[in-house]
């Protein structure tokens, strides 16, 4: 072999390990990928236990509440919040889990809501997560229309104090009206005396 064919062969081994040198190589670890976001909690099992019925949507509602969303924790749908408490009067009722006047108070509600000629009454969950507010509704035995107020633009809109519960009569009109007198229902007879004030007829 001559020396001119010893360095054409040296060129070439230096430029094969040039190039192998610098070849992309794969590090065993998977490339960094956008993932979506892990799904939240199944809550199929706290809903079922609760058994709550779905919420009716009518016309109307209060102009305050429209675009403020929902999810209506009886199938979980996302629903307008005026649309839910529009067409007819309705008794909203806002509690969290963490309120024990809350716990004492949905009991009574339930139980005027199964009276005949009741107003219908919705409950309005906030501060709380969907299966806690789920829980202790089947802890209760409450069956009422409940929303879960995910996000707080209901509880803003309606400017719900700090302190809870909080009732609010909705006429049909969609007039919303909150109730101070008294703050926390003890007895069905005391929602049905203040349903009665201020719808200005006997319920």
């Amino acid at each position: 072999m001559t020396s001119r064919a010893r360095w054409v062969i040296a060129g070439l081994v230096l430029a094969v390990a040039a190039v192998v040198a610098l070849w992309p190589r794969d590090s065993g670890e998977p490339s960094p990928t956008v993932s979506a976001p892990p799904p939240g909690p199944d809550i199929t099992t706290a809903r079922a236990a609760a058994a709550l019925p779905g919420c009716q949507v009518g016309p109307g509602g209060p102009a305050e509440l429209r675009g403020a969303s929902a999810m209506c924790l009886g199938d979980g749908s996302t629903v307008d919040s005026a649309a839910a408490l529009g067409g007819r009067p309705v008794l909203l009722n806002v509690w969290a889990t963490w309120c024990q006047p809350c716990r004492e108070e949905l009991p009574v509600l339930a139980a005027y809501a199964a009276e005949p000629n009741a107003v219908p009454v919705v409950t309005l969950a906030v501060e709380s997560k969907p299966a806690d507010s789920l829980d202790l509704l089947a802890a209760l035995g409450v069956r009422l229309p409940t929303l879960h107020d995910g996000d707080g633009s209901v509880r803003r809109a309606l400017r719900v104090p700090a302190g809870l519960p909080a009732s609010y009569l909705i006429t049909a009109d969609g007039t919303v009206k909150r109730i101070t007198d008294p703050l926390v229902f003890r007895s069905t007879a005391a929602v049905r005396e203040a349903v009665a004030r201020d719808l200005g007829g006997a319920r």
